[in-house]
């Protein structure tokens, strides 16, 4: 049995979502992040275990096969999933975080109607592309996608607990570490 509360986090590429979840992070010690899967190979920065379990397309499948995955999805051409052994033993300890895109969340709604689900918005379009272009590592045709992709995801908060706008990063870990509170009421 879990112990631990599940909260969702989602938010378009570039709205500052893995800035504001390290805010949340180092505020509340207690918290555990739930690492996914993923086919995609690691960034030069990222190490297998702490930023993601980085697996073969085979392995994936055969994860697939199992049902050891809550939830998973294809995205920017290689597969994400969250593993369940790894979310339940961290569950069993306490509160856990887990950072998923919109289809993703969407299952774990239907499997996990206790989870709460908090989607993080940009003030703006135009401030999403702006900071997009600012990290200077994007090409022009991955922004115009990743800018797509944000309309159709910012379409779906309608069915989230809670839609948090990330006009400065300390307002906004602050407003989730307020949520997280409220829920433990």
């Amino acid at each position: 049995m879990s112990k631990g509360r599940l909260f969702v986090f989602s938010g378009a590429s570039g709205v500052g979502k893995s800035t504001v979840l390290r805010g949340v992070m180092e505020a509340r010690k207690d918290l555990s992040f739930s690492v996914s899967a993923t086919t995609r190979p690691p960034r030069p920065d990222e190490k297998h275990g702490v930023h993601y379990f980085f697996i073969t397309e085979e392995e994936f499948r055969e994860m697939i096969d199992r049902d050891a995955f809550l939830e998973y999805d294809l995205h920017a051409k290689a597969c994400y999933g969250t593993p369940l052994d790894q979310l339940e033993e961290k569950l069993a300890r306490g509160d856990v975080i887990l950072d998923i895109e919109p289809k993703g969340a969407k299952i774990v709604r239907d499997k996990r109607p206790d989870a709460t689900l908090v989607f993080i918005m940009p003030p703006s379009m135009e401030e999403l592309e702006r900071r997009l272009r600012g990290r200077g590592d994007t090409s022009e045709e991955q922004i115009a996608l990743r800018l797509e992709r944000a309309r159709w995801e910012m379409e779906q908060q309608s069915w989230y607990d809670y839609v948090v706008v990330n006009n400065d990063v300390e307002t906004c870990v602050q407003e989730i570490l307020n949520i997280i509170a409220g829920e433990a009421n």
